[in-house]
């Protein structure tokens, strides 16, 4: 039997569900780290890089000639994108060649778009 209890503030309360689903929340640290890795997916062009980089690998120059960005604007993108572990780069001589980290990355890209072309 579901034993409900009412407050002012939050209306009915479910005590089964709030004893049940409270030792499954993570640390509030560990959300705030989750909410900071989703705010890097709120620019359409870092979504437009991590797009193209579902494709290919790529060096800045490809990347800034197919989405009309200036290399500048692209690099500092990439930045971010690397700080938040989404992006790795290699060498090849004077090149960097920019590539999705790991598959996590173009699962979350993949899914995103499932969810948004329903």
């Amino acid at each position: 039997m579901s034993v409900m209890t009412e407050n002012e503030e939050n209306g009915c309360v479910h005590d089964e569900v709030i004893e049940r689903v409270r030792p499954e929340m993570p640390p509030e640290e560990t959300l705030y780290d989750l909410a900071e890795f989703y705010k890097v997916f709120g620019d359409t062009t870092r979504i437009r890089i991590l797009y193209a980089l579902l494709e290919s690998e790529m060096c800045v120059g490809d990347m800034a000639a197919l989405l009309g960005l200036s290399q500048t604007a692209c690099s500092h993108q990439l930045r971010v994108l690397k700080n938040s572990k989404l992006v790795r780069f290699r060498r090849e001589g004077k090149v960097v060649y920019y590539s999705l980290s790991d598959d996590h990355v173009a699962k979350i890209i993949e899914l995103g778009m499932e969810h948004v072309t329903e």
